[in-house]
């Protein structure tokens, strides 16, 4: 058991882990855009952070590999010829700590890299679902980073050649748009802001005077259910099934957290 006590101490001492408290931000990231029907704000801060993490735990991988490859070698080399003259202690770390080390190091990279690969795969859903509604939507269209914009401005242009040589070419010219909103009917499909979600309130919420896109005039952290007669005041650490368009400002603002 000290043994392996040793190891983690050894490793610890060689590598920090990769950000912790990134790593948890980022779980609550990717759970919020799960659970969200719309694009929420890119966490640009951290995912540089843990890129560059990343790649520092990559190069620590190749150095124990080498220093594996290293002592296995020399080791050979001194079975093969032994000096009795000069016998000296070896300095290089026992090779099943090493490899043991190897272990714990890829495994929490590949850790990450999943996490860090599912939170960017669920916005290129939403992108691939909703591209029309977000390129026309400036405020959704400023959540996306450099990347996700260039890849949502390709895939359109792909889509826009693909249905004009399909089929769009024998349509009239004024009938070819894929935004049309003649006749009061939208083509442009969009995100269910009505859809149900389980959310949790994570900070204080200051009570003061707003006034609603309606008009009507109430409280911070009050939620009023629309079309409804419903009421009820979030509360720091209370859990809610609600209508995403209930609490979504306070989503945008980092002050209810979806789960």
């Amino acid at each position: 058991m000290s043994e392996i006590d040793d190891i983690l101490a050894e490793f610890d001492a060689q590598s920090e882990p990769i950000g912790t408290r990134d790593i948890t931000d980022l779980t609550k990231s990717y759970l919020s855009e799960l659970s969200s029907p719309e694009l929420l704000p890119y966490q640009a801060t951290i995912i540089t952070r843990l890129t560059d993490r990343i790649r520092e735990q990559l190069e620590l991988i190749e150095t124990t590999h080498y220093n594996i490859l290293s002592h296995s070698h020399s080791s050979s080399a001194s079975h093969h010829h032994p000096s009795h003259n000069n016998p000296t202690t070896t300095t290089h770390a026992n090779p099943t700590q090493q490899n043991f080390l190897l272990i714990i190091l890829q495994t929490e990279l590949e850790r990450i890299k999943y996490l860090l690969r599912s939170y960017l795969r669920i916005r290129l859903t939403k992108i691939d679902k909703h591209p029309l509604y977000i390129l026309r939507t400036p405020q959704i269209r400023d959540r996306l980073s450099p990347p996700e914009l260039q890849y949502l401005k390709s895939h359109q242009a792909l889509l826009n050649n693909f249905y004009l040589g399909a089929f769009l070419k024998g349509f009239p010219e004024q009938l070819r748009r894929l935004d049309d909103t003649a006749g009061g009917i939208s083509m442009v499909e969009e995100p269910d802001m009505e859809g149900a979600v389980f959310c949790v309130v994570v900070k204080e919420i200051k009570d003061e005077e707003v006034v609603g896109e309606d008009g009507v005039r109430g409280r911070r952290g009050e939620v009023r259910i629309k079309g409804t007669d419903a009421v009820f005041t979030l509360r720091k650490g209370d859990v809610y099934v609600v209508r995403y368009s209930a609490v979504r400002e306070y989503v945008l603002a980092g002050e209810v957290e979806l789960i």
